[in-house]
């Protein structure tokens, strides 16, 4: 666990700080220098763009990770030239069908809000820049070089947008230089990221494709249903709820779930360099090292995320009254999306191991059924309770579908993630929730935040390093001690 530990801790504090510069942007820049409407707007594009971006890479991103330390060394020019034009073969078409459609795209798209209908392009462009970033991130993973990328995937871009709401504010650009600055943001991201991973490995165009291409091409095929299964469980809701009521509640809806969205920060981190070494085992039939993977990721995830959700929501209440009052409601989101992130992150590499095995046909159909259920849900509770809906929505799916991958696990590989030590954390965050949400400070909010969660993580990880719950986490705080084990 040596490099996942260090990779990932590294990887947790870029996206910390990339999740401080989002929370700056979307907590008080976004909602205090755009109308609603227009934030709405922005969340919409960046939200449709990461619904597109499965279907933009032809499962490009997995297939590499997958295949990758398969390949002998003298097909691996080969294999890395077929995997990079392989999303040619739906972008290209796309764009034609984008310029021939155009107006009947931008009428379905703006048929409740009229704001969407010039935007279409901006879409676009958005899903092929993440599609392409995904490909040349995933070209820098497998070389086990996963922090640079994710600064440029969790840093960079937001501080871009900070400096473009900035220049918006004091209006030295324009609403539209602003919305298309936002589109180039992405496309320069994904250029560095092409850049940097051609650093790591010079790519010599080889277009001998290697023998197993279709059994690669069909995977990749597969794995567009994945993706978009895992996107439209975590994006769906947004784009919907553009088509079912107003637009504003897109950006209300935004601010609660990324709020939310914390709490799935060191999973996201860890998943970087995991996710590799999950193929690794698994191609090579490495059954013990899987199990040790499997369990360890998901008690550090847990034991982070259950940390998280108990801080936003004993501090949530004082979080509320830095932000504009109609951004203010959204307690109830912020819970469910919540519980459904530290389900997410308690499974911890369980993706990895069901998406890069035999069985991973099996588990996209039950995806694509859980997206139709999505779907479905959405339909029903958005006209109902508004943007509570969404939410609900998004956490029944999130739930239904996480309970079906653990039990296949259970099946198929005969392993399971949770262990004696998991039922210690969750008894500890209860404790931790019941005892800090009935304490109150009389301070500035920023400061009764900073002092309410300074005693909680102190507390948190001195009893997880007393009573030595967690290896990981002992080991993390010996090396800040600078004590030896």
């Amino acid at each position: 666990m040596g490099i996942v530990l260090k990779q990932s801790f590294r990887n947790t504090v870029l996206t910390f700080i990339g999740f401080a510069f989002g929370a700056v942007n979307t907590l008080f820049l976004y909602t205090n220098i755009l109308e609603p409407d227009y934030y709405g707007l922005v969340t919409f594009i960046l939200a449709t763009g990461a619904i597109l971006m499965p279907l933009f890479a032809f499962g490009s991103h997995n297939t590499l990770v997958k295949f990758y330390s398969a390949q002998n060394e003298s097909a691996k020019n080969a294999f890395l030239t077929l995997v990079l034009i392989s999303p040619l073969l739906v972008l290209i078409p796309a764009a034609g069908l984008t310029w021939f459609f155009y107006d009947i795209i931008a009428d379905f798209l703006s048929r409740k809000n009229e704001i969407v209908i010039n935007y279409v392009w901006h879409l676009f462009l958005v899903g092929f820049a993440l599609a392409y970033f995904e490909v040349f991130y995933a070209y820098s993973k497998v070389h086990l070089k996963s922090v640079f990328g994710n600064f440029m995937k969790e840093v960079f871009g937001r501080i871009c947008i900070t400096i473009l709401l900035v220049l918006l504010y004091y209006e030295i650009i324009s609403l539209n230089v602003f919305l298309k600055a936002i589109v180039g943001v992405y496309l320069l991201r994904t250029l560095i990221m092409k850049l940097y991973a051609y650093s790591i490995r010079r790519l010599n165009l080889d277009f001998n494709f290697p023998k197993e291409t279709k059994v690669i091409l069909q995977y990749g095929m597969l794995m567009v249903l994945g993706g978009s299964v895992a996107l439209v469980l975590i994006e769906i809701d947004k784009f919907m709820i553009n088509q079912l009521v107003s637009i504003d509640n897109v950006a209300y809806y935004g601010v609660a779930v990324y709020i939310a969205t914390v709490i799935s920060v060191p999973n996201r981190a860890m998943n970087q360099i995991t996710y590799p070494m999950t193929a690794s085992y698994l191609n090579t039939g490495n059954h013990f090292e899987l199990e040790h993977l499997y369990k360890k990721t998901s008690l550090t995830s847990f034991i982070a995320s259950g940390l998280l959700l108990v801080l936003i929501v004993v501090n949530i209440e004082d979080l509320y009254t830095l932000i504009p009052k109609a951004y203010t409601n959204g307690f109830v989101i912020v819970f469910i999306i919540g519980m459904a992130k530290v389900f997410d992150s308690f499974l911890g590499n369980i993706n990895a191991i069901l998406y890069y095995s035999k069985y991973y046909k099996t588990v996209l159909w039950f995806g694509v059924c859980l997206a139709l259920l999505t779907i479905l849900l959405n339909l029903w509770l958005i006209p109902i309770y508004g943007i509570e809906g969404a939410a609900l929505a998004s956490f029944i799916s999130i739930l239904v579908f996480n309970l079906i991958k653990m039990v296949f696990v259970k099946l198929k590989f005969g392993i399971v993630p949770y262990s004696a030590a998991t039922l210690k954390v969750f008894l500890l965050l209860f404790f931790l929730g019941f005892l800090f949400w009935q304490l109150t400070f009389n301070f500035h909010p920023i400061i009764a935040i900073g002092a309410k969660s300074i005693l909680i993580i102190t507390t948190y990880l001195g009893i997880l390093y007393r009573f030595k719950i967690s290896e990981d986490v002992s080991a993390l705080l010996n090396k800040i001690l600078k004590r030896k084990v």
